[in-house]
């Protein structure tokens, strides 16, 4: 697999950035711990209440502003082999004067879309002449096309949480709570190549209607539909999220029907996926079905969601979302139809937008798994 965190790669990362803020019009941008730090610098810095932020300008080079406690952490990173300079502070410092010293005279600055609130505030003091916008008009446009590693890497994750599924008829059986079947899912997410587990649902019956319902003392009964919905977070930093649809005993005819119905709009979904259609367009190509089969409004969310070091993130494959899809976007395509108070399912794949078409990542079958009571 190539390596997503590769120096190249991240220096080129940094490099987009800050050319594409200057052009957005945005002086510098200002990443604190999340997503965007590590897409950009592949430091996984904890969020502390004290300070880390990295400062991306145009024509310099990028600086890390980190308590000195920290220092050490974040040159053992990839900041270090990047060779950008790690500027700590001490405790009686004020390191949000340090940021704006770094940014003289900015009339814009970019602050990433996940920054906590009271250093938002703290920025605009220190910076009162400088306009806060979302360092997301820049970075989750470069962070939705995914480079040819980072789609070896969310393919791997996908690999991981197929093994998983495979897993789950020999788990799901009458007598069972949903809780005890999780435990079993979540112990499998780690050892089938997971860092970590980032949700698990397992909706039985009627609780398989509420998409994310996540686990209960729910005993599961012969008969039932269960829904399960797991993904977790690789040691490379990519997701997974799948779902998947079970029954334990003979389903009903209601149940055959309606499954019958999901399984076509799914995949007219995918098969619209291609360059240059709009997100839109293939949350309607799932709907459409759903609707002619008079089961439209049983379809209660968006067809899908970009993933890559978030389970969610662009692009939402939703009703008036018009962005066009690009090569490299990756995203899940799962519409649901869920009955209140009897049954619910869903049938999730990430795919791949290819240059001519579309990779489905999981591989698993789609069909309703039947197991035995």
């Amino acid at each position: 697999m190539r390596d997503p965190w590769a120096a190249e790669l991240l220096t080129e990362r940094l490099a987009t950035a800050a050319s594409t803020a200057a052009r957005a019009g945005i002086d510098a941008l200002l990443v604190t711990p999340g997503p965007d730090l590590h897409h950009l610098t592949g430091y996984r810095a904890l969020p502390l209440e004290r300070l880390t932020c990295l400062v991306v300008r145009s024509g310099a080079d990028p600086v890390l502003v980190a308590p000195r406690l920290e220092v050490a952490a974040a040159t053992a990173s990839p900041v270090g082999a990047l060779g950008i300079e790690v500027v700590g502070w001490d405790e009686t410092d004020d390191p949000y004067a340090l940021v704006a010293s770094l940014v003289p005279g900015a009339r814009a600055v970019g602050l990433d879309d996940h920054m906590w609130a009271e250093k938002v505030l703290a920025l605009r003091v220190a910076l009162p002449d400088a306009t806060q916008r979302l360092a997301g008009e820049v970075l989750g446009e470069l962070r939705m096309r995914k480079a040819p590693a980072e789609v070896d890497a969310l393919r791997e994750a996908a690999r991981a949480i197929d093994r998983v599924h495979a897993q789950v008829p020999g788990w799901l059986r009458a007598g069972r709570t949903e809780r005890e079947v999780g435990a079993d899912i979540a112990a499998a997410i780690t050892a089938e190549g997971h860092a970590s587990v980032d949700f698990v649902i397992v909706g039985s019956g009627p609780n398989g209607a509420s998409p994310h319902h996540e686990l209960s003392d729910r005993v599961i009964e012969a008969g039932d539909p269960v829904v399960v919905d797991i993904g977790g977070t690789t040691a490379a930093g990519y997701c997974s999220d799948s779902t998947r649809t079970y029954v334990v005993g003979e389903p009903a005819d209601d149940v055959l029907a309606s499954y019958e119905v999901l399984q076509r709009a799914q995949a007219r979904a995918v098969e619209a996926v291609r360059p240059g259609v709009t997100c839109a367009s293939v949350d309607a190509a799932a709907r459409e079905v759903i609707a002619a089969a008079g089961l439209g409004e049983r379809f209660i969310h968006r067809t899908g969601h970009g993933i890559g070091l978030e389970t969610h993130e662009h692009p939402y494959v939703v009703a008036g979302n018009e962005r066009l899809l690009e090569p490299g976007m990756a995203f899940s395509v799962e519409p649901g139809i869920y009955h209140p108070g009897r049954h619910g399912a869903r049938i999730e794949d990430i795919v791949v937008c290819t240059q001519d078409g579309v990779e489905p990542l999981n591989l698993t079958t789609h069909e309703l798994v039947v197991v035995e009571a």
